[in-house]
């Protein structure tokens, strides 16, 4: 059920977002917003190179001036498509009396491309040939000679007012237009009144483009409209309408000024909005025929006239004089005529939420992170374990380095999977072990060719033929296949495991099964927090619910425990022992165990001597004075105890202050916020010691992963403690302030997942990949001492690996490319396995197939983590340009190559990477690329780690935050109500919302709320008496309370941290915190608001053009 996952940065810090330039917005008390930054790319107002201002075409006034209601995002598609660029009469402006022109009724383009109209890839199933659908190219040449093509869609038109242009005129820009479609359309649903037949224009050898539409408002140019009532947002007029065309044919959004406002979807087209009277108009019922007064739709017109075009560089900016007073304030752009997440995110469920995803065919592109679709392997691995930023990759090089998409996979080998779906079945081929090619070792998968009647194979990675072994013969059928095709999960399926045998152990034996070490800090600051007895506490019901394999009746997995502040102290535990036993190592330059045998027991051997010992340790360091810690030597004492006893394991280290005790890696304060924006502030990210890099060495040498609960209340240098759990594969939770009423249930519900959670041992993973192209880069917590094999001493799973792909050979379109990642693991019960996921993709010789199959939220994912890496070694300002540049040039390609030829004022982007503008803004606004001034060093390098290895559901909602109205949930149902966008603008100040980024849940009241909403959710009886101290709601026995309840508890469920709830009331210095997620407005830290940075864009990929 997820709805828009979408987000931004953690804890502690926010900033407020002022309203967008240029746009006298009021704050909720009328007066506007002081003291806002200028955005670094302006207010997009002053001319703009190359715009030039002539006078107005004959017959075009301002006040009719923009399309409104094509695409969400696109007002036109650059395909040969029915594109009407009439905008109503050729009138005077309408007098304030007069409504203004009808609209058109019309459909946006995200509909289009699954509903009726024919589209490459596969939506729902998979086809019945093997070979995927092709979607039309961009553009096709008109054959003479060829079949008439129907005319997709007429919209209808209404008249309103005063009888508008002459039938003559009409008729004359009908003319003046091309109808023809690349692909043949079924026709429109019966009963909606669109019953424009099939077109008899006769086609001509190049038949004129369509007439573009007209491009983003110019300088000095305001959009304006009458107000109307809206869904989802609060007070935003939509532009005039217009009529619009549907495109079918390749999808592709261009955008040009205000596209319309979002509804909820409709079934089949959606309706839109009358511009003056707010209510919406329903369907036409009466309206059959074509156009009104276009009687020669039928028959053979004349030759049409060439095209005509509305070119943005000719029309005039109206005077503010001009304008009627309501529209004075108007933004340059409305924020509802560009790319909506919302509604992208709200098309892909509709159309893809209800159909299973079957992976059969090569080179489908999955449904969206945010769709709640079921998957049926049946020979690729799932999109749960597997994404890419595309599905059809270029066949050379030059085409990959000419595009600039970068080729990635995010891979989460151990993936959790919804309960309705199947784990992958493990496979025990006995002492032999799994069947492998002789030359690059790929192991045997779907795609393996069996020849020779099935006593050989041939590899797909490398072509080697290698021999069938005798126990692994079986003949084949008349198509080529093993007959015993579908009883062998790794013949018939993408994702399956192996049984591993002693050859893939190491030191040729079987491993024991792994060790769970918990270390707590007992130093002053955290015996005084309440943090040592939380612990404790809750530890002994914690080791009933160590992770276990299957059907077994108890964990393998068997605990240590260590405390410790300058000094170490040791616990036997041993069952026989009436009390446990404390041994104290102060020599802390030089770690070793003091016992072997009593350190490590099964938990419920010594439960009574666990017990005792966890109810003794609060009371020994009750009266501690002892301040300083250290760290090292504590990592060093658990790899150890993990040497000793020939195992691999976990430490679990509970820690609240920066190292300073004399010990190996013993740290020094160098917080300095002075660095930020010099050639210096990547220090800030980098360790300030070698030392944890060799000590992570030793750790994955010995499969000893760390995970670090931290509880700091000042600087603690994370980008220095962080290195060992980062490159061991572990996690790192921050917990600052730590007061024990507020964070008790976050904290104690991260350690239960954490602990219980799916985790493998010594784990190594390598991709291959076919010939033509290999893995050349890698991102995520892990360790790799070579350039192929990717060590984690431990892999949990929310754990990706990013990989990326570079061409090393020309590839072929008809055996497309292959990606074969090989995860070799310990499991929790100390059972070697394999785990094997497989993928084929498609290749392509053109561009347009190329951006009709790239993966936005993938492709985010893998910029985000490439340009965190870049912090690094760089400034971080030299790692923002080069975001903004790859992603301009990706753009730029597109535009060049794929799209129709038109005016360079207007912006084109490819369907499926529409919303890569707003994204990208999100991710350049986040704390580690441009902090805010309460932004600490150590959320930046936390924030920093925590991305690296989230998956793409997590970056999702993290850089883009969902908005949920919970004023407009419905009580009855279990549906979320409709997300809204992430902007100050959309908010009521008389409703509640809720905000959610996978580490903070907001819930925003606004100062006119009613007082019975007030008294259900939150029990008290007036705005003024909510507390913000709240980390949990009020339960209270009413239907709104158990909605809103019942939101929040589904969300959590949903993400692998438990996120901390923070009341916002409007107005309140909370409210600045909260406005900093609201990532489509300005930010105090200077980013630019979503439509600033689209024209910030679209100039970019103007000058790359130029």
């Amino acid at each position: 059920m997820s709805v828009n996952q979408q987000a931004h940065a953690g804890p502690p810090y926010g900033q407020p977002q002022p309203g967008y330039q240029g746009y006298q917005q009021p704050a909720y008390g009328g007066q506007s917003l002081p003291g806002a930054p200028q955005s670094q790319y302006g207010a997009y107002n002053g001319p703009m190179p190359g715009y030039q201002q002539p006078v107005p075409p004959q017959g075009y006034f301002p006040s009719l001036g923009f399309p409104s209601k094509g695409s969400p995002v696109s007002l036109n598609s650059d395909t040969s498509s029915l594109a009407p660029n009439f905008i109503g009469s050729l009138r005077a402006p309408p007098t304030s009396g007069a409504p203004p022109p009808a609209s058109g009724a019309s459909h946006p383009s995200g509909h289009v491309a699954y509903s009726q109209f024919e589209h490459g890839d596969v939506q729902n199933g998979i086809p019945a040939s093997a070979a995927p659908m092709q979607r039309p190219p961009a553009s096709q040449p008109f054959l003479p000679g060829s079949a008439p093509t129907p005319v997709s869609q007429m919209s209808t038109f209404q008249q309103y007012g005063p009888p508008q242009a002459s039938v003559q005129q009409l008729r004359n820009h009908m003319a003046g237009m091309t109808i023809g479609s690349t692909a043949a359309s079924a026709p429109p649903p019966a009963g909606l009144g669109y019953g424009v037949g099939p077109s008899s224009y006769p086609p001509t050898t190049g038949a004129p483009r369509p007439p573009a539409m007209p491009g983003p408002p110019l300088p000095g140019q305001t959009v304006a409209g009458p107000p109307s009532s809206q869904p989802n947002h609060v007070s935003s007029p939509p532009p005039p309408s217009t009529m619009a065309g549907l495109h079918p044919g390749p999808p592709m959004s261009g955008l040009h000024g205000p596209p319309p406002p979002t509804h909820p979807p409709q079934p089949g087209y959606q309706m839109q909005q009358n511009g003056s009277f707010g209510q919406m108009r329903g369907p036409q019922p009466n309206y059959g025929g074509a156009y009104p007064g276009a009687p020669n739709y039928g028959s053979p017109p004349g030759p049409p006239p060439p095209p005509k075009r509305l070119d943005p560089d000719s029309i005039p900016s109206p005077q503010l004089n001009e304008l009627p007073p309501q529209q004075k304030p108007r933004h340059r752009i409305d924020p509802d005529a560009i790319p909506s997440p919302i509604q992208v995110i709200e098309d892909d469920r509709n159309n893809r939420g209800s159909e299973p995803f079957v992976t059969g065919v090569r080179g489908q592109v999955p449904p969206l992170v945010t769709t709640n679709f079921m998957v049926k392997d049946q020979g690729n691995a799932s999109p749960r374990y597997i994404r890419c930023t595309s599905y059809n990759i270029p066949c050379t090089s030059d085409m990959a380095k000419q595009s600039q998409v970068p080729l990635a996979a995010v891979i989460k080998p151990l993936a959790t999977l919804p309960p309705e779906e199947t784990l992958p079945y493990l496979v025990d081929h006995g002492e032999s072990g799994p069947v492998r090619c002789n030359r690059c070792k790929a192991y045997m998968c779907p795609f393996m060719q069996f020849i020779e009647g099935g006593r050989r194979f041939q590899c797909c990675f490398c072509s080697c033929v290698t021999e069938v072994p005798p126990h692994y013969f079986q003949h084949l059928d008349h198509t080529g296949k093993r007959v015993d095709f579908y009883d062998r999960p790794e013949l018939s399926l993408g994702s399956y495991e192996f049984l591993a045998t002693v050859d893939y152990c190491k030191n040729n034996k079987f491993p024991s099964p792994p060790a769970f070490i918990f270390m707590i800090d007992v130093s002053y600051n955290a015996v005084k927090s309440g943090l040592v007895r939380l612990i404790c506490e809750e530890l002994k019901s914690l080791l009933d619910y160590l992770p276990r394999e299957g059907n077994m009746e108890e964990s393998a997995i068997r605990v240590g425990f260590v405390t410790y502040n300058k000094v170490l102290h040791f616990y036997n535990v041993k069952s026989s022992l009436a009390q446990p036993q404390m041994m104290v190592v102060s020599d802390v330059a030089d770690m070793f165990v003091p016992l072997l045998d009593g350190f490590l027991v099964n938990v419920n051997e010594s439960r009574t001597v666990i017990a005792s010992l966890l109810d003794q340790i609060p009371e020994m360091f009750a009266d501690t004075r002892e301040t300083e810690t250290v760290f090292a030597p504590v990592i060093q004492a658990g790899l150890e105890a993990l040497k000793a006893a020939e195992c691999a394991g976990k430490l679990f280290i509970f820690h609240t202050s920066l190292p300073i005790a004399e010990a190996p890696g013993k740290l020094k304060n160098r917080d300095d916020r002075k660095l930020i924006n010099t050639d210096k502030e990547k220090t800030l990210f980098q360790p300030q010691t070698s030392f944890y890099s060799n000590l992570a060495k030793d750790c994955v040498a010995q499969g000893c992963c760390v995970d670090l609960f931290l509880f700091p209340n000042q600087y603690l240098d994370v980008a220095t403690l962080g290195v060992v759990p980062y490159q061991t594969g572990g996690s790192i939770y921050k917990y600052a302030y730590f007061q024990l009423e507020t964070d008790q249930y976050r904290f104690l519900n991260d350690l239960r997942r954490d602990v219980q959670k799916e985790v493998g041992f010594d784990a190594v993973m390598r991709v291959r990949t076919s010939t033509g192209i290999r893995a050349t880069d890698f991102f995520g917590a892990f360790y790799m001492s070579n350039t192929t094999d990717v060590e984690m001493a431990g892999l949990d799973c929310d754990k990706t690996i990013t990989v990326e792909f570079k061409h090393d050979d020309k590839l072929s379109e008809d055996s497309g490319a292959l990606l074969q990642c090989a995860l070799l693991y310990t499991s929790c019960a100390g059972q070697r396995r394999l785990r094997i996921h497989n993928l084929s993709l498609n290749c392509c010789t053109q561009l347009a197939d190329l951006y009709r199959n790239c993966e936005t939220d993938t492709l985010i994912n893998y910029l985000a983590k490439y340009a965190y890496r870049g912090v690094l070694s760089s400034p971080v300002k030299t790692v923002r340009d080069a975001l903004i540049n790859q992603c301009a040039q990706i753009l730029a390609c597109y535009r060049k190559n794929c799209a129709s030829p038109s005016s360079a004022g207007q912006l084109i982007l490819p369907e499926c990477m529409k919303l890569l503008p707003v994204y990208l803004n999100c991710v350049l606004k986040s704390d580690v690329l441009q902090p805010g001034p309460e932004v600490t060093t150590d959320d930046r390098a936390y924030i920093r780690q925590l991305v690296t290895s989230m998956d793409v559901a997590e970056t999702n909602v993290f850089f883009y935050p969902r908005l949920l109205p919970l004023t407009k949930a419905d009580v009855d149902s279990d549906s979320l109500p409709a997300a809204i966008r992430n902007s100050e603008e959309r908010l009521s100040k008389g409703d509640i919302y809720l905000l959610e980024n996978g580490l903070n849940i907001f819930v925003w009241v606004g100062v006119n709320v009613q007082q019975g909403l007030i008294q259900n959710l939150f029990g008290v009886s007036s705005f003024s008496q909510i507390s913000n101290a709240l980390s949990t709601l009020p339960v209270l026995e009413n239907p709104f309370s158990k909605k809103v309840r019942s939101i929040v508890d589904m969300l959590q469920g949903q993400r692998s941290r438990y996120m901390k709830l923070i009341i916002v009331k409007q107005e309140d210095k909370l409210e600045m915190l909260f406005k900093h997620f609201l990532v489509e407005d300005k930010s105090l830290s200077g980013g630019a608001s979503y439509v600033d940075f689209l024209c910030h864009m679209h100039k970019e990929i103007r000058q790359l053009l130029s």
